[in-house]
């Protein structure tokens, strides 16, 4: 986090390294940094050189870069937003800051899609975050998911947990709370915008 420097990825004008969650437009939100440096000690394991992650709602692409920074040249970080807009400005972030080398070469990746659908052509994952507020847990993610994989999703509508999500080697799921959080709903695209 001290390497990916945030005032890269908020609004300009805006406080950068307050710890709280602040609005990107469209709304969605850039989590605190707490929230950030919580789901990356969380998934520090599955964030070694040579790993995938998937981002689900990567929003500004700020920890979509911090994990791309942590899986290296040789990993392979992807971030999915279905606002084109925010992943259209995603990109100009990612091109700032120090991890630019790695959306050059194409170890990292911004794409536009459904993120409950996660994104199959670099499946499986090692590690997937999700930055907004599944009901329950989407079935293509867990599908996604390596056996010994990690992910990290707030799941829940107005009582939100944060849930650490391990695959097992055998395929089993287990499935613990970290913490109560309070994160914007994963929707679709249209119920995102007309703030549902």
């Amino acid at each position: 986090m001290e390497t990916i420097d945030r005032a890269l990825f908020v609004p300009d004008g805006t406080p950068a390294y307050v710890d709280s969650p602040m609005a990107i437009g469209y709304n969605a939100t850039i989590s605190a940094p707490h929230m950030h440096a919580t789901c990356l000690q969380l998934l520090e394991e599955n964030l070694k050189s040579g790993m995938h992650v998937l981002d689900v709602g990567s929003g500004t692409g700020y920890l979509t870069a911090c994990f791309a920074l942590m899986v290296g040249p040789q990993g392979r970080a992807v971030g999915v937003e279905h606002i084109q807009e925010l992943a259209d400005s995603s990109i100009k972030n990612i091109k700032k800051s120090a991890v630019a080398p790695l959306l050059k070469e194409g170890s990292l990746s911004i794409h536009v899609g459904d993120g409950r659908q996660g994104w199959p052509e670099f499946a499986p994952y090692d590690a997937i975050h999700v930055g907004a507020a599944a009901p329950e847990i989407p079935q293509p993610l867990l599908d996604q998911l390596k056996p010994g994989g990690r992910m990290v999703i707030p799941v829940g509508k107005m009582i939100q947990d944060l849930k650490v999500i391990d695959k097992n080697e055998d395929g089993s799921i287990s499935v613990r709370s970290e913490t109560p959080v309070r994160y914007v709903p994963l929707t679709s695209r249209g119920a995102q915008l007309r703030g549902c």
